[in-house]
């Protein structure tokens, strides 16, 4: 018999009650959902989805949370012992390796969107899970780093909104004014995954990259000396000191900061809806006022790479080897279409939609999801805190979202280089006047090389 046809006569069994000697009145759920978003409030919405799902088909849900920092290896235990759930909710990481190694039934997932309708998905969102015959996986939700920055002081400057090197630095020139405005606030503190993601982010905008579809892949030089000379500029246009995101978020929401670059789940705090990390721009804690001054840019580009990349994060559906396939298929549907606002309302400010809409409407999840109420303390939606152009921006990011050595296949590798954080430290070296950019760049290449 095989694994999967076996999964499912032991369930049948367990369900009539005459497996592993349990009573008659034993039941078990159709299908078995994992999924990391664990917090009390979340896993409630998540539970009252699956209720109604099971009173729309039959089909009931039993609902599993799995600690994010577990999730890969009780995946791998639970495929060796043939017990995999039917639905995973996973991060980006997994997708491609879990494909390879026959955790996710990839035909189940690209059926899933195929049925959707692959148009209304971000392409982004699908492009970074995308395997011969599809997807790896169905995207749910994701968010990309932004720009972050005051255009008020931007507009009554005459500057373009920050969406390139080149203007960057043109608003450096013109609005660092310390100490009472730095032009930026950059990542400086070598052992901080903040820093890391930053620099990915410029990286990425300059289309620099240490890996390819070989392996590690040694930067180029000139693409690189772009990218720290911009790194050198902002970094000269910030204060001094060990900066992360604390700093970033304190001297922006205290009106000393013309630009940052942060994830959206500061859109909240902007608009003075969370105590824990209020706007000091004013007196009053819960003003909106910081929210109303404030843009921001997904897609950055620089002089090599014109047209510009969004640092992404994106979560998907796994649908694994193991599923009643046809049930967890219709429930991911389910959760992608009639209850994809639901889904999205877990936590809307870092659940960007990366479906759009449907057959009916092409923008009908973003409209949807724009009115879900944001916030700690207090709560409003997006939509009444931004403006419409802004809403547009927040979204729009997931279509050319990226990550180094997704599209190349070598993720696993790539995530090694990040976390050794050696390009952070030569880069720190480099801003601080230690070593000449080329002497930086021969450093990278050198010490990234050794890493496999």
């Amino acid at each position: 018999m095989k694994l999967k046809n076996l999964k499912k006569f032991q369930r049948a069994l367990l369900a009539s009650g005459i497996a592993l000697g349990l009573s008659a009145t034993a039941s078990l759920a159709d299908i078995r959902f994992w999924t990391t978003e664990e917090q009390p409030a979340r896993l409630a919405k998540q539970e009252a989805m699956a209720a109604a799902f099971e009173a729309k088909t039959g089909i009931a849900v039993e609902v599993i949370p799995v600690t994010e920092s577990d999730l890969g290896t009780r995946a791998t235990a639970a495929f060796a012992a043939g017990d995999l759930p039917d639905v995973i909710y996973h991060t980006l990481q997994y997708a491609l390796p879990w494909a390879e190694a026959g955790i996710l039934d990839t035909d189940a997932a690209t059926e899933v969107v195929n049925s959707l309708g692959a148009s209304t998905f971000a392409s982004g969102a699908l492009s970074m899970a995308a395997v011969d015959s599809g997807v790896a996986a169905v995207p749910v939700d994701g968010w990309t780093q932004m720009v972050v920055y005051r255009k008020d002081l931007f507009d009554a400057a005459g500057l373009d909104a920050p969406t390139s090197y080149a203007n960057v630095v043109k608003a450096l020139e013109k609005l660092h004014n310390p100490p009472n405005m730095y032009g930026f606030v950059a990542a400086t503190k070598v052992d901080e995954n903040f820093m890391s993601q930053v620099l990915e982010h410029v990286f990425l905008a300059n289309g620099v990259s240490p890996v390819d579809s070989g392996g590690f892949s040694p930067l180029d030089e000139a693409k690189t000396t772009e990218v720290l000379e911009f790194y050198k500029a902002i970094v000269e246009a910030s204060p001094p000191g060990e900066l992360f995101w604390q700093q970033s978020r304190e001297l922006y929401f205290a009106g000393k900061a013309a630009m940052i670059i942060w994830s959206p789940f500061i859109l909240d705090e902007l608009a003075g809806l969370r105590d824990s990390a209020p706007p000091t721009i004013n007196d009053d804690p819960t003003s909106g006022e910081l929210a109303s001054k404030t843009g921001i840019v997904t897609t950055f580009s620089g002089p090599s790479n014109p047209d510009g990349a969004a640092w992404g994060d994106v979560r998907y559906f796994g649908i694994t080897a193991d599923a009643n396939t046809d049930e967890a298929m219709q429930f991911v549907e389910y959760s992608m279409d009639e209850g994809y606002t639901a889904t999205l309302s877990i936590a809307p400010e870092g659940k960007f939609p990366v479906r759009r809409g449907n057959s009916s409407d092409s923008e009908a999840f973003v409209k949807a999801w724009s009115k879900l109420p944001v916030g700690v303390d207090r709560k409003a939606p997006l939509s009444d805190l931004y403006a419409q152009e802004m809403i547009n921006e927040i979204v729009s990011g997931l279509d050319v979202a990226q990550r180094w050595g997704v599209s190349e296949g070598q993720l696993s590798l790539a995530s090694k280089i990040i976390n050794s954080q050696a390009i952070n430290r030569i880069v720190r070296q480099y801003t601080d006047g230690e070593i000449s950019a080329s002497a930086a760049v021969a450093a990278m290449n050198s010490e990234l090389a050794q890493i496999n």
